[in-house]
């Protein structure tokens, strides 16, 4: 028996609902293969990251190599890179066992605003990393630091995700959630524009919303979906795991995944 695989390369969190747990959750609702690598270790829980401890470099690739070489994914979802360090040994290891179907979701703050990125790595991030990217997932705060310019409405997410094709070269989904209203998101993939608008559902607990959306992704894209397929596909799961309505925790409760 055999079956499509995908690697999680991203940090832990110790209540499930968002990083690699969340991934691989995703990962086996869609009956994909799941590995990880992990980058970080955080405390943290529904009311937010108390702190992170990125893993020594060394460690980290030799994790990361081993999995490569004996296992190679289908996709790969990065989430947390917590430094340079980790940014680079992931982006020299995946172009050396030639990965395809990566997905890099641009983690830099956590929801309850605690940095998860070394400002000093911002640039090796979009030097390294972004390039090697099948698709990026910025949400609004991400996207404008990529753009350099407020993004107020979808207009703005459209010339946003076209100039940041423009730049990259690869497929570049702007998650729209920041903003009043339905809820849209923007892919712009081989200079065409894709949206996807879906009615906001009256859910608060969203903790993992990101990490999860950009595992559906690379599930859809292990499976052989193109990218505006495998991302229609990871809205209506999206959906359904906020849909479900879970409510755990004190804070920012997470999805149910297994929907």
């Amino acid at each position: 028996m055999t079956v499509k695989t995908a690697l999680t390369i991203a940090g832990s969190d110790p209540s499930g609902g968002a990083g690699l747990q969340a991934d691989l959750k995703t990962f086996a609702a869609h009956g994909i293969y799941g590995m990880s690598a992990v980058t970080a270790l955080t405390v943290q829980n529904t009311e937010g990251v108390k702190d992170v401890m990125p893993l020594p470099g060394d460690f980290f690739e030799s994790q990361l190599e081993n999995v490569l070489w004996d296992i190679p994914p289908d996709a790969v979802k990065t989430g947390m890179m917590p430094n340079s360090e980790i940014i680079r040994i992931t982006a020299e290891l995946l172009k050396k066992y030639r990965i395809g179907n990566i997905v890099v979701d641009t983690v830099m703050v956590s929801t309850s605003g605690r940095r998860l990125m070394d400002e000093r790595a911002f640039d090796d991030f979009c030097n390294y990393l972004i390039p090697a990217a099948d698709v990026i997932t910025p949400n609004i705060p991400e996207a404008e630091l990529f753009f350099g310019q407020k993004i107020s409405d979808t207009e703005d997410m459209r010339r946003a995700a076209l100039y940041l094709y423009g730049e990259t070269g690869g497929g570049v989904l702007i998650k729209g959630g920041h903003l009043r209203g339905a809820a849209e998101d923007i892919l712009c993939y081989r200079g065409e524009i894709f949206t996807y608008k879906t009615e906001r559902i009256n859910n608060p607990n969203t903790h993992g919303t990101g990490c999860t959306l950009s595992s559906a992704i690379a599930c859809g894209l292990a499976a052989g979906l193109d990218l505006p397929r495998a991302v229609g596909a990871a809205k209506e799961y999206i959906s359904r795991a906020i849909g479900a309505g879970l409510a755990l925790g004190h804070g920012n409760g997470p999805l149910m995944h297994n929907v």
